[in-house]
């Protein structure tokens, strides 16, 4: 199966190993200028000279879009110590702790950006894929749900809430998640792929074809090179009917 990421699959296009395809965002509109690979110590030795609480955090999200984690939580925590407030910082920095594995840390940093304004559906969402991709799945799915309570139209969330009950093997609760999202985003061929997961799992052959077949219409070749390699499929993967939609 995917799932759709806000940080970052094999199996998957974000944070779990194996498995569903889980969907992602960014976490900010805003897009920041780019940091070039070259010029990255004058704005480090810049940045590091800054008290302007605003100018830290656009380049510290600058950092984080541009891969630079530790140095992206060296300036989100240097912002945090002129503005412990700031929502923002707290989410950004547990998405730059995230990317560098430091998941508990992560963690913690939602969970302040959540106690500031508990109506973030940003940091919800983060979290939940963090909690997800240390396999605590009840809690990650109690995440999606709080940013789902907040912005019930995020199909993100929904996608990956399924991922999430999936892995429990809820399955009609997963199926019933991916149908929300392809209410609200119907051409997102994740949830098809991960109902065809599902679908294979539990042998119905006519139902994961269905399915995979869809997403394969209109990206054949990510989708049927993660067919062949999904252990999702390993039950049917011997149908002349499955071999003749992938290969």
């Amino acid at each position: 199966m995917v799932n759709c990421r806000c940080i970052v699959v094999s199996s998957l296009i974000a944070l779990f190993s194996f498995g569903c395809v889980q969907k992602g965002e960014r976490s900010r509109e805003l897009v920041q200028p780019i940091v070039l690979e070259n010029n990255i110590s004058q704005f480090l030795i810049q940045a590091h000279h800054s008290q302007d609480a605003q100018i830290l955090l656009q380049q510290a999200n600058s950092l984080l879009d541009n891969h630079y984690y530790d140095e992206a939580v060296n300036l989100y925590n240097q912002l945090l110590v002129i503005e412990k407030d700031n929502i923002e910082a707290w989410n950004n920095r547990g998405n730059a702790l995230a990317a560098l594995k430091l998941y508990e840390q992560s963690i913690t940093s939602y969970n302040k950006a959540i106690s500031l304004q508990f109506n973030q559906h940003h940091a919800w969402y983060n979290r939940g894929n963090v909690l997800a991709q240390i396999e605590r799945y009840p809690e990650a799915i109690y995440s999606y749900e709080q940013a789902l309570r907040i912005k019930p139209n995020k199909y993100e969330a929904w996608i990956n809430r399924g991922v999430a009950l999936s892995k429990l093997q809820r399955y009609q609760e997963a199926i019933d998640s991916y149908n929300e999202a392809i209410t609200i985003a119907p051409d997102t061929t994740e949830a098809y792929y991960n109902k065809a997961c599902i679908h294979a799992l539990q042998n119905n052959v006519s139902l994961a074809l269905k399915n995979l077949k869809k997403v394969i219409d209109k990206a054949p070749d990510r989708y049927k090179k993660l067919a062949q390699n999904d252990p999702d499929f390993e039950i049917i993967r011997r149908d002349k009917r499955f071999q003749g939609l992938i290969y």
